[in-house]
């Protein structure tokens, strides 16, 4: 992994600005930066968890690494949150039980999204040891407690920087970019814009590694130059709603805010204390990531049967980190009952109801084609009355080619669907529930 911001952006004029660095040779370097002194440098791991601060790091490909400039503003204004220097974290057992109590005393989680948040905080820091990551969402009506859920989650994680609806995306492109590490976005109930349309890109392609967003930049000299801005990390996410792309959606693990009572001892106000903590976790995250970065992998155990593989992708990074079988145990069956839920909502939808007509009309055509009349008229004995009337053939096909992507063709004056498209059918019908 590499982010380094050019030197003009950084005030260096020698050396290569440098934010973080996996070298082949198993040499890990962060940048560290120190708000009282106002100050930068690199966090240098080259033996398994020592480490030591530089101004100036030769690594094996010959480069001169610099750290980034403390005047940047996303750095000095604290919208980027860096740790300041590697502190002893002890064991993964004391951590993730320390930021479970920070996290307590701030903010009110169910008691398993609390543990998934803590792990989620953990992942964050060695993300990048995997291929894929979830991202986490706080959803509910304003006043239910998710910005402070998401300032207090984000406040622990890897390089996290801040960014709400109020903002364009331009600078969020540039800073995932040039910082990688967790963005942390607040009020995401966007309109239907270019910006939605953006947002919705940036956490389409943000799970996996190397599928970064191309843009068209303009050089200093007026040239228009495609840019490929890398966007893979972890995110948490606070709206009031949900996204229409389902796909997206199944990248979520979410919190419903908002459904009980708030605790009596949670601050309203949060108190000055809270930065000083979190800087303090933060710091000992940095140790972890120096000691575990490259011990880290996937562990096969840890997925689930009887869902879809896009939840095993995104969530195997997370439960892959959790060592207690009875905890690893307790979040998969919370997964996998979110899981059938979809399926059930996924079910009552039209594309589902249709596919499932045209399943039905396909049991009985004996290897024959099924006209989509027949569909619609097997469609509509069910469900017409939900829908104010029966729905036409044209609104029928519709759904076959455009929403469902099976291929109809005429046949003696009427639209069918060919007999070769059964197979599809039940293909669909085991991923649809239908």
């Amino acid at each position: 992994m590499t982010n380094e911001p050019s030197a003009q952006q950084s005030g260096h004029k020698h050396g290569m600005p440098t934010v973080s660095r996996v070298c082949a040779d198993q040499t890990l370097i962060e940048l560290v930066y120190n708000a009282a002194k106002r100050t930068t440098g690199l966090a240098v791991s080259r033996f398994g968890g020592l480490w030591n601060i530089e101004q100036e790091v030769r690594i094996e490909t010959g480069e001169i690494l610099v750290p980034y400039s403390p005047k940047n503003n996303l750095i000095a204004s604290g919208c980027v949150l860096l740790p300041s220097g590697p502190v002893e974290f002890f064991t993964k057992e004391e951590l993730v039980a320390d930021i479970g109590v920070f996290l307590y005393r701030y903010v009110d989680l169910s008691p398993l999204f609390a543990k998934i948040a803590s792990y989620y905080v953990l992942l964050t820091w060695v993300h990048d040891a995997f291929g894929e990551v979830p991202y986490l969402r706080l959803r509910g009506e304003y006043g239910t407690g998710k910005t402070r859920a998401l300032m207090a989650i984000g406040s622990l994680c890897y390089k996290a920087f801040f960014a709400s609806g109020a903002s364009t995306t331009s600078p969020i492109f540039h800073t995932l970019d040039a910082f990688g590490g967790t963005l942390l976005f607040d009020e995401a109930d966007l309109p239907y814009s270019d910006a939605r349309a953006d947002i919705v890109k940036i956490l389409n392609n943000g799970t996996v590694e190397g599928m970064p967003v191309l843009r068209t930049v303009v050089s200093r000299h007026k040239e228009f130059n495609p840019y490929a801005f890398k966007v893979f990390g972890p995110k948490i996410i606070a709206m009031r709603g949900s996204f229409d792309d389902r796909a997206l959606e199944s990248r979520f693990f979410t919190e419903e805010t908002g459904r009980r009572p708030l605790r009596a001892d949670i601050p309203i106000h949060l108190p000055p204390e809270m930065k000083a903590e979190a800087l303090a976790l933060r710091n000992r995250l940095l140790h972890f990531r120096f000691c575990n970065r490259f011990a880290i992998k996937a562990d096969p155990s840890a997925l689930m049967e009887g869902v879809e593989p896009r939840l095993n992708q995104t969530a195997s990074s997370l439960l892959s980190l959790i060592d207690d079988p009875t905890l690893r145990a307790e979040i998969q069956q919370a997964f996998v009952a979110d899981y059938a839920a979809t399926v059930s909502q996924r079910r009552e939808t039209a594309d589902a109801r249709v596919l499932q007509a045209a399943r039905a009309a396909f049991a009985e055509a004996e290897g024959a084609n099924v006209s989509v009349g027949d569909v619609a008229e097997r469609f509509n004995a069910e469900h017409a009355a939900e829908y104010g009337g029966p729905r036409s053939n044209r609104w029928i096909g519709h759904i076959v080619r455009t929403r469902l992507h099976l291929t109809t063709r005429k046949s003696d004056g009427v639209y069918v669907i060919p007999a070769t498209e059964k197979p599809k059918i039940e293909a669909l019908s085991a991923r649809m529930g239908a």
